[in-house]
């Protein structure tokens, strides 16, 4: 072996989602290593209780020691998504970082089980190519600068074929997908990534979709519903109180039936290439939407523009992993700080493909609080006051033009 580790038999403890990289690496590094693998994966969000049997039945037949799963949804949603919600958060003006901005979390988690296990070693099945390899690292690296991490997948180059075939060597069951489409799904939503996301001309197939596979086949009668928002954090579907958690889980099984937050992003990677991957976010898509509507009633212009000015580098800041810098405590103090009055409901109706926002109402309304209704009739001023207004905001452009003569 080329890659170095601590003498010993302490175990390899393996960041674990189920997919095919991290199911071919626990009998890779066990026959590679000659060590035991302890799996854990961190919940933060698609993991119901059968989802967890399946996931634990599945690292012990391919060899784990032992599978943790850490409950982490509240966690995540504290750490990062009420920020981006916060912030209305999303990559390119369309992706709303539904995977990834998890990782440092999850690679926090993890440094505190190795721990807790007494090893110093851990693994992941990132490959050279994405943004994860960044995310995971740099965390792991800041967090527990003494761990040895090991990468084979990237460092190895292993082809998804390759490990098929080696899984099937071994007779090991096969992994859903196969190595057809790489599917991570978490709290803020699914990216799906396949043959057709390598370039940029074709969408991905019908089947393909994970949460709305359905959704225009057989499509679903419109549906009005309520978000309720406290401070920012959602808080209630339909007059319901709920935490946010359960409200995200509500909204995407909601939206979901109507392929809401359906997408295709194409940015630019931590690595400096272009990425394109699908993505299905049924909750984030609708909450960010709702979030936005309810700012522009109860926030002033000026808190807008400033906060809109912070949340887009937050935001660069988390799909990056940079998430434990301190910068981004200060970003988060700010977001905070906007969000004292936006606390209201936010009314959506429902149809195939789309969300429409219906209404907005909140005991904090900027516009409620005018005198004045736009473009009808004047409030706290007068016909003369607006002609005064108009005259004085004409000044600089007229000295501009008088200058040129």
């Amino acid at each position: 072996m080329t890659d170095t580790i601590p003498a010993g038999n302490e175990p390899i403890l393996l960041a674990f989602s189920g997919g095919l990289d991290t199911s071919f690496l626990v009998p890779w590094l066990k026959e590679n290593y000659g060590r035991p693998v302890i799996t854990v994966t961190v919940d933060t969000g698609g993991i119901d209780a059968q989802a967890a049997k399946v996931l634990e039945q599945r690292a012990l037949t391919y060899g784990a020691q032992q599978q943790i799963l850490v409950e982490a949804k509240p966690t995540y949603f504290d750490q990062v998504l009420k920020y981006l919600i916060m912030g209305n958060v999303r990559r390119g003006n369309l992706y709303p970082l539904c995977v990834g901005a998890e990782r440092v979390m999850q690679a926090q988690i993890i440094a505190e089980y190795a721990r807790k296990l007494g090893t110093k070693i851990v693994a992941h099945g990132c490959t050279a190519a994405g943004n994860d390899q960044v995310r995971f690292e740099v965390a792991l690296r800041t967090l527990a600068p003494e761990l040895t991490i090991l990468a084979p997948v990237r460092d190895r180059a292993f082809k998804r074929p390759e490990q098929l075939k080696y899984l099937q060597d071994k007779n090991l069951p096969l992994p859903p997908y196969g190595a057809a489409y790489s599917v991570n799904r978490g709290l803020w939503g699914v990216t799906i990534g396949g043959k057709e996301t390598l370039t940029s001309n074709d969408t991905i197939p019908d089947s393909a979709w994970v949460l709305s596979k359905d959704a225009f086949s057989t499509p679903q009668a419109p549906e009005v519903h309520t978000i309720g928002f406290d401070k920012g954090i959602p808080c209630s579907v339909d007059g319901v109180t709920l935490n946010a958690v359960d409200v995200i889980e509500k909204l995407e099984s909601i939206g979901a039936k109507f392929g809401v937050g359906r997408g295709i992003h194409v940015g630019d990677t931590i690595i400096g290439t272009k990425g394109r991957v699908a993505f299905e976010a049924p909750a984030a898509d609708v909450l960010l939407n709702a979030h936005r509507e309810l700012e522009k009633l109860v926030l002033t212009g000026r808190q807008t523009r400033i906060k809109d000015s912070v949340a887009a580098p937050y935001g660069d800041l988390v799909h990056e992993g940079q998430h434990l810098d301190p910068v981004c405590r200060d970003i988060e103090a700010l977001l905070v700080s906007s969000q004292q009055r936006v606390t209201g409901e936010v009314k959506v109706m429902y149809r195939p493909g789309m969300a429409f926002i219906e209404g907005v109402t909140s005991k904090y309304s900027i516009m409620a609080a005018s005198k004045g209704v736009y473009g009808e009739a004047a409030g706290e001023w007068t016909a003369a006051d607006a002609l005064g207004f108009s005259k004085m905001l004409s000044l600089t452009g007229s000295f501009w033009q008088r200058a040129g003569k």
